[in-house]
């Protein structure tokens, strides 16, 4: 070692320089030697090598030093990074707590922000307050997501790589005022007496039966608007309304503020999936609330031990009751398009599809797809069809919906002027949502484009993905104003696909292994449990193959 330090050579495997000076008078180095003694020396430690003890001694000490590297090299970027890269379908339940980078500033400068006339500031007490000011960099800014890679064995492409701040960040670049609403700034919405509807026009009673020149003119967008959005008639949305809700409920989502998560489930059909990775900054300052009717509460109360005061874990319970259609999937889509007018006074929400199970914190999605993009809605693109009159063949072919009432909606949409989709669309990337998800701002432009697309599923079919681009298209071509449209394998990085209720008993009643879900204790199996029973069939063991090796033969090239 002295006389490789003497040299300066590098002496270890991380590649740092040993300290010393000159080489000692007298000592003799490998460049002293002569050539016979180094030839010698050589074949010494190949002997040594081939020695079974040695050779094992050998090889682990360079594992050890390639893995004291590794380990440092991680120490070091741990040291020097503070955002979060979620590359598969689990988030760590530990939330980073970084250090906020002197490189970070909000998105959307003060300057740019506009609060809309109609839209509630709220406060947010808890809201860390950062110097905005000395920020010049977001820390996500460069990073790229990969290729999408499909998976033969699984429907659609895999989760990809998303880049989150943490949660704190998040909560601290929340835009302290509502963003801009182009052109529009009032909405207000159709409260009409029964005895005005005409119930010779397409739709329902709740929606209001809109005519078409109505559905026309909510196209005209000027500064201040009155549309139909369903909730036609009652007091107020939820009271006498159809859907509607006890009065004790729709007290505690008036209190509501901020942020709102929401799902639902009608007809009994889905299982309900338990929020993960959720901080408790969230849990303080969101609400989360699950949409049922009264078959899915009684089965909900039965089956699951987490039932507790309306509540079963993190969501809290409301039963809907008068419902006002048959289809429970077109009752799903209340909720889904029309949470700004059940949630008032809340400024953001988060819409996720009961077949899901929500994995990321929710300020992080807010930040990742709303904020940094200057965004007021954000939905994921679908990831294998872009053109609404494919979408309209494969909901056919699956037996989604009717085929003669999808045949006359696009037959429509073709007659208004709906083309199907190539490049010439750019920089629209696509014209078919995959709308299990739904992230937005309540500002009265993303109101509006809700309540004209759920007014489209009041008139046609409840395929919602059919109805999509005809809405964006006749709004953008107005104002200029598009929804967000993201990867579908960023979808897929934050929520999780699930088992619907069905499905679910089918494979307990079979004897199959149903993968568990958390949230839900496991133990003696009950009716909506998340565990299969084990098999009565006494498990056969396998016998053992006996490996024959083949001798190995050995060529030689001809020279």
């Amino acid at each position: 070692m002295s006389g490789a330090a003497s040299l300066g050579l590098r002496t270890g495997s991380c590649g740092s320089l040993a300290a010393g000076g000159g080489r000692k008078a007298g000592a003799r180095g490998w460049g002293w030697r002569g050539e016979k003694e180094r030839l010698q020396l050589l074949h010494r430690a190949l002997r040594l090598v081939g020695r079974r003890g040695a050779g094992l001694l050998l090889l682990l000490a360079v594992a050890s030093a390639a893995l004291f590297c590794s380990l440092f090299a991680v120490a070091k970027d741990d040291n020097t990074s503070s955002i979060i890269i979620a590359s598969n379908y689990e988030v760590t339940n530990a939330i980073q707590n970084s250090v906020y980078p002197s490189t970070t500033r909000p998105l959307m400068s003060s300057q740019d922000q506009y609060s809309a006339s109609g839209v509630n500031e709220t406060e947010h007490p808890n809201q860390l307050l950062l110097p905005f000011a000395n920020f010049t960099n977001h820390p996500c800014e460069g990073f790229a997501v990969p290729p999408t890679l499909f998976d033969k064995k699984r429907t659609g492409p895999r989760p990809c790589p998303v880049c989150y701040v943490s949660v704190d960040q998040a909560f601290a670049l929340m835009p302290l005022q509502a963003s801009q609403s182009p052109v529009l700034e009032i909405l207000n919405y159709v409260a009409e007496d029964s005895t005005t509807a005409n119930f010779s026009n397409r739709g329902s009673a709740f929606g209001g039966y809109l005519s078409l020149e109505q559905r026309n003119k909510s196209f005209d967008i000027t500064n201040s608007m009155t549309v139909h959005c369903g909730f036609v008639r009652g007091k107020k949305p939820g009271q006498g309304t159809g859907f509607d809700i006890n009065n004790d409920d729709l007290l505690e989502m008036e209190q509501c503020r901020g942020l709102v998560v929401a799902s639902a489930i009608f007809g009994n059909y889905d299982m309900i999936q338990h929020p993960r990775n959720v901080s408790e900054l969230a849990k303080e300052n969101a609400c989360f609330y699950m949409f049922v009717d009264e078959e899915t509460n009684a089965y909900v109360k039965n089956s699951s031990s987490l039932y507790r005061d309306n509540k079963i874990g993190i969501w809290r319970l409301v039963v809907v009751q008068n419902l006002p259609y048959k289809d429970p999937r077109r009752t799903g889509k209340i909720p889904k398009l029309l949470l700004h007018r059940l949630f008032p006074n809340v400024r953001y929400s988060i819409w996720i599809d009961a077949k899901l199970q929500l994995v990321v914190d929710p300020y992080l999605l807010l930040e990742r797809f709303l904020w940094r993009k200057n965004a007021t809605f954000a939905i994921s693109r679908h990831y294998r069809r872009f053109d609404v009159f494919e979408e309209a063949e494969a909901n056919k072919a699956a037996g989604k919906y009717d085929n003669s009432s999808i045949d006359e909606q696009i037959d429509f949409y073709r007659n208004e002027g709906l083309t199907h989709y190539s490049t010439a669309k750019l920089p629209i990337t696509s014209d078919v949502p995959e709308g299990c998800v739904i992230i937005r701002e309540h500002v009265p432009i993303s109101n509006l484009f809700t309540c004209l697309w759920f007014n489209e599923v009041d008139r046609f079919t409840a395929r919602d993905q059919i109805s999509f681009s005809t809405v964006r298209d006749k709004i953008r071509a107005k104002v200029g104003w598009m929804p967000q449209m993201f990867l579908d394998c960023e979808r897929r990085n934050f929520v999780v696909q699930a088992y619907h209720r069905e499905l679910l008993e089918q494979m307990i009643a079979s004897g199959r292994n149903v993968p568990p879900i958390a949230g839900e204790p496991s133990g003696k199996l009950r009716l909506g449990s998340r565990k299969a029973p084990p098999s009565k069939k006494p498990l056969l063991k396998r016998k053992k193959r006996r490996r024959v090796q083949k001798p190995i033969a050995l060529t030689i090239d001809a020279m």
